[in-house]
């Protein structure tokens, strides 16, 4: 390859980077200042939880791929039990990650 070739690919690097890292650090050096008790964060706290559960739920009730060969009832069941299991686990997220997928697997492959 000539560097004519290469410049495409620096290009994209510097503009990923760009676009990502620069607000990285920029919200490392504010999120130092930041009371993480203040009626503002918990405020942030609480629209970003919601947006994640929002998305789990859309995908668990309008999936696509291949969990959309997955019965709605399963589906539910999964995400029931696996929320269980996390409260239960005292709130290990690797518990609350692998007990739905596990009962996924098996509500898919067992007859």
């Amino acid at each position: 390859m000539t560097t004519g070739e290469y410049a495409t690919y620096i290009v994209i690097i510097v503009a990923g980077w760009l676009a990502t890292d620069i607000w990285r650090w920029l919200g490392v050096v504010a999120g130092n200042r930041l009371d993480e008790h203040s009626e503002t964060l918990k405020w942030v706290r609480a629209v970003a939880t919601s947006l994640v559960m929002a998305v789990t739920g859309k995908l668990i009730i309008y999936p696509a791929g291949s969990l959309a060969d997955s019965p709605l009832w399963l589906r539910l069941a999964a995400a029931g039990l696996g929320f269980a299991a996390f409260l239960l686990s005292g709130q290990k997220v690797f518990v609350g990650v692998v007990v739905p997928i596990a009962i996924l697997a098996l509500g898919l492959f067992l007859p």
